[in-house]
Order: C-alpha cells, then sequence, then structure tokens
C-alpha cells in the first residue's frame, strides 16, 4: 500500500533549471520529501531556495553530483541511503546536449553518459532502496527525439561519426530501451518504470550554440512548467499504480519508434551498459 504523498521521498536529477526544476517544485507543491541532485552547487542551492519559497515546504533538499562522472554517479548513491530513510520515486531527468563530440573523465561521449548511462547506473545502485519502499517508482525522462534514432553499437561513444543531434537522439532512445527493458527486471518487486517526453520545451538545454533562428523559434516553445507535468503525473498519480515499461506523452500512453521497441537490441543494450558502467564481473 502507499505511503501518504507527505511520507515519501523524491528524488530528481537535474534540477536546478527547466524541466527538472520545475518537476522538484511542483513535487515540492504535493509535499514530502524533495531531493534535487545538482551538478553546480551554486545554482543548485539558489533553486532549493526558491523552490522552498514558492512551495512553502521546507523539506527539500541538495545533493552535489557530477553525472559525467562515474564515481560521482556512485558517491551520490552510496550516501543517498545513508540520509534518507526511502526511495519513493527517482526520477532520471538530468541532460545535456552538445554539438562537438566531448568526452567525459570516464572516457564515454558526454551525452551518452549523462543522458542514459549514469541514470541506468543510479537506479541500478538504488533498487534497493526502490525496492524496501515499493510500490515505488522509476521515470525516466526521454524525448521524441528518439523517433529517428538508432543504437549505434559499433559506435555507442561517436568515435567514428558524430554529430549533435545524432548522439542526443541516440542517449533519447536508450533511456526508452531501458525503460522497457529493466520493467521485465522488475517484475513481481513492486517498482515500475516508465519513460516520457516532456514536449518541445523552452529551456538552457543547447542554448549556447543555438542560431537566431532557433532562439526566436524557442519563444514559442512551452515554459518548464508545462514539461514537468508529464514527469510529475508518473511520480504521484494514482492512474499509473502498476504501469510499467510504458512510454508517455501528454500524460498518456503513447508508442515509441519501432526501433524503441526492439526487444533484442533493449537486452544488448541492457547487457552492455552493465559492462560499461562495471555494474559486472
Amino acid at each position: 500500500m502507499s505511503v501518504s504523498i507527505e511520507n515519501r521521498v523524491f528524488l530528481v536529477t537535474g534540477a536546478n533549471s527547466g524541466i527538472g526544476k520545475a518537476t522538484a517544485l511542483g513535487l515540492a507543491r504535493l509535499g514530502g520529501t524533495v531531493v534535487m541532485a545538482c551538478r553546480d552547487a551554486t545554482r543548485g542551492e539558489a533553486a532549493r531556495q526558491e523552490i522552498i519559497r514558492e512551495s512553502g515546504n521546507p523539506r527539500v533538499s541538495l545533493e552535489i553530483v557530477d553525472l559525467a562522472s562515474e564515481a560521482s554517479t556512485r558517491s551520490l548513491a552510496e550516501a543517498f541511503p545513508r540520509k534518507y530513510p526511502r526511495l519513493d520515486v527517482l526520477i532520471n531527468n538530468a541532460g545535456v546536449y552538445t554539438s562537438h563530440r566531448e568526452i567525459t573523465p570516464d572516457g564515454l561521449e558526454r551525452q551518452f553518459e549523462v543522458n542514459y548511462l549514469s541514470g541506468f547506473l543510479l537506479t541500478h545502485l538504488l533498487l534497493d532502496l526502490l525496492k524496501k519502499s515499493a510500490p515505488s517508482r522509476i521515470v525516466n525522462v526521454s524525448s521524441s527525439a528518439h523517433g529517428p534514432s538508432a543504437i549505434h553499437f559499433d559506435d555507442l561513444q561517436g568515435e567514428r561519426r558524430y554529430s549533435g543531434y545524432r548522439a542526443y537522439g541516440q542517449s533519447k532512445l536508450a533511456q526508452i530501451l531501458f525503460t522497457r527493458e529493466l520493467a521485465h527486471h522488475l517484475e513481481g518487486t513492486g517498482v515500475t518504470v516508465n519513460a516520457c517526453h516532456p514536449g518541445v520545451i523552452r529551456t538552457n538545454l543547447g542554448i549556447g550554440g543555438a542560431s537566431v533562428v532557433v532562439r526566436f523559434v524557442r519563444m514559442f516553445f512551452k515554459g518548464p512548467a508545462k514539461g514537468a507535468e508529464t514527469p510529475i503525473f508518473l511520480a504521484t498519480s494514482p492512474d499509473v499504480e502498476g504501469v510499467t515499461g510504458k512510454y508517455f506523452a501528454n500524460k498518456r500512453v503513447r508508442t515509441p519508434s519501432v526501433a524503441a521497441q526492439d526487444p533484442d537490441a533493449a537486452r544488448r543494450l541492457f547487457d552492455v551498459s552493465m559492462e560499461l558502467s562495471h555494474l559486472t564481473g
């Protein structure tokens, strides 16, 4: 039986701006404890104070993590159960867009690690706590950008060929494939996992390299608060209690791309990701 929302603990990655911040604010307004996992301590603390002011909920805390670092991700996962007795919802929201290929200290392409693999790792490291807190939920914030994409198993890190959009789309497709495969692994545990497209949202993602035309068009995109509606819905709504392995947009189940429905690719990616995140052996 689900605990009251006031007693739930929510963990949101990338929560100091954009959809992540709007999601954290929305959850704080509903009650419970909201844990913001952010890379920058100064911006994260400013966002935390703002969310407390706007929500009237003082139970908003900040954890510092660099999701471009396996060591940092593992550090967060190790410290979390010591500070928080339960975890009712994990929202893997953090994302980056880089037009030029960047390599993390782990030797991985930045978008692949931050947008996908770090969430894969964090989820696995927190599974015991999620199971202990069941019924609990995992929400992976993906994107319709997965649509025309493929998983390039022979070039996952974009070493042979790189474009920002290709890498971004691959990372978002990977999130959906992970969602579908993880749902099978979690059957009978009381932990559900779903992915969502938040909408075409006006955030700071990739704004540094945006052209004047792109910046103009972005003025007409939905704001982050609108984009946070579906992640919040998946995190809290009784309507999706027990629903797992699905892809949502506008708070409804949608059919993802054909590539996102490939069970063989999902299993293969899962196995490769276990190795890349050093969860095997």
